[in-house]
């Protein structure tokens, strides 16, 4: 008996079946408007919609409401007894559907001031953004409810500055399969995420890195060009040597493009730490940019020039291997098939970059051989562990660079530099571009030496056993003996 005065309990208030969960005696569970297993997987409107909703529907009130709908309800019909009744049993305050809306958010559009006093001291969170990037206050003074309004700005709300971004979309079916929820994003407490910046937040559980878009960018169409520029870039690539893309934030601000997490940080950083590589890494290593470089110059229908590759562009994952990114950051025009151009003067990118080709900086029509260029210069810095002309000022190394065609000395040893590999350098960073080697010919070309080097032993020392991994073996020799 005691069990069916619970189920005519649970009916009255309008739970869903799949909301009965059975935890030792029968007891009613909160649950999830996400949960994959409901069969009424469809948004549920509730009164007036969010100030920021392309399309606005008429409100429906579904049949079967689970715990956290019946929430959402209650705050559109401005119920506040029922809704402190719910909140007691557990019911988290910043439930939210499908839309990414909270009883907050719909309580503000409705304008019922004791609801809206209910749910905030109840802990509600004041600056909870739905899938449009709205807030309750500015969805409270959308409509007009400006008592509700003024009492969210007393408690310290504020109303977001940009009400769309760029990128929105006028119908939500043609929001991007891409699109990330802003709101499964974790990042670490306290951060200020309104940064032009790289930072690393957590995404189902996993390391992401998050570029985002500094808000006073919105309103500059190059900012927003080069934006989408990359975003393009990232969706037509994959490849083991080449930065992973997970999602972007489009729809809601800031937007963001959210890409795999490197551990250990950059080729740049990397060289700052270790100095000068071994033979056997730097081959290792120019094999995995090669690879990587090849791929996007192979893209079709038109090559992918990076015409911005540096060590800071190259990331180490856990297991040491590399993978280009950085690219797409350089609008270009293209003149024609595998021809291209800068599309903004120079005074729009870095000038000082130390590992631009020469037809780059002088704003001239180049092709994917800029890349070689830039991959020579590396492969010297990987070689001797310090950038071309080291410590001289950049604006003073880029001229001596492009314009009076003077490169860094090759005075390394054999065993570091061999005559091979010098060869390819000397190529790679010519003013000719049309003597600088393709990816293509370069990965054979690193095979090869990679292949010829560990055959006539020229790793020797490089697998050194500590000496007491030595000792400990020559012990456990002597003791078989016997």
């Amino acid at each position: 008996m005691e069990v069916v005065s619970q189920l005519k309990r649970g009916i009255s208030r309008q739970f869903s079946t799949g909301s009965l969960k059975k935890i030792g005696s029968f007891s009613f569970k909160r649950q999830t408007s996400f949960d994959p297993r409901l069969t009424n997987a469809s948004r549920f409107l509730f009164g007036r919609q969010s100030s920021l909703d392309p399309n606005r529907r008429s409100p429906a009130v579904p049949e079967n409401l689970d715990s956290t709908m019946q929430l959402l309800f209650m705050a559109c019909r401005g119920d506040g007894k029922g809704m402190a009744e719910l909140l007691r049993e557990g019911i988290d305050v910043n439930s939210i559907d499908l839309d990414g809306r909270t009883a907050l958010h719909i309580a503000a559009c409705e304008g019922h001031v004791e609801v809206v006093k209910l749910l905030l001291d109840c802990k509600a969170n004041i600056e909870a953004r739905d899938r449009w990037g709205s807030t309750a206050a500015a969805d409270a003074k959308f409509y007009g409810n400006v008592e509700v309004y003024n009492l969210l700005k007393a408690r310290g709300a504020k109303r977001p500055k940009t009400r769309k971004t760029p990128m929105a979309v006028s119908n939500p079916k043609d929001v991007p399969d891409y699109e990330v929820n802003p709101t499964e994003l974790q990042f670490r407490r306290g951060e200020d995420i309104y940064k032009n910046t790289h930072q690393v937040a957590k995404w189902n559980g996993t390391k992401v890195v998050v570029k985002i878009l500094d808000k006073d960018s919105y309103s500059d169409p190059d900012f927003i060009n080069a934006f989408k520029n990359e975003l393009s870039m990232l969706l037509k690539v994959r490849h083991p040597n080449v930065i992973q893309f997970f999602g972007a934030v489009t729809q809601n601000t800031p937007m963001m493009i959210i890409s795999e997490y490197h551990p250990k940080g950059n080729l740049g950083s990397y060289l700052q730490k270790k100095g000068r590589l071994q033979l056997h890494q730097v081959l290792r290593f120019s094999i995995d940019i090669a690879r990587g470089m090849n791929y996007l110059h192979e893209c079709k229908p038109d090559p992918i020039i990076h015409c911005n590759l540096k060590p800071k562009h190259i990331l180490l994952d856990a297991g040491d291997k590399l993978k280009v990114a950085g690219f797409g950051l350089i609008k270009l025009s293209k003149i024609s098939p595998g021809k291209a151009k800068l599309a903004h003067p120079i005074s729009h990118m870095n000038k000082l970059s130390l590992y631009m080709a020469p037809e780059v900086y002088k704003n001239e029509i180049f092709d994917r051989k800029v890349d070689s260029f830039s991959f020579g210069l590396i492969l010297y810095e990987m070689l001797d562990g310090s950038p071309p002309f080291h410590p001289s000022p950049p604006e003073e190394v880029v001229k001596k660079i492009c314009l009076e065609g003077i490169r860094p000395p090759l005075k390394f040893k054999s065993k570091i530099c061999p005559s091979d590999l010098r060869e390819l350098i000397k190529e790679c960073w010519s003013t000719n571009p049309m003597i600088r080697p393709t990816f293509a010919e370069i990965i054979v070309r690193l095979n090869k030496m990679h292949s010829d080097y560990s055959k006539q032993g020229r790793w020797k020392g490089t697998f050194k056993l500590p000496w007491y991994a030595i000792s400990m073996l020559l012990s456990i020799a002597n003791a078989t003996t016997f």
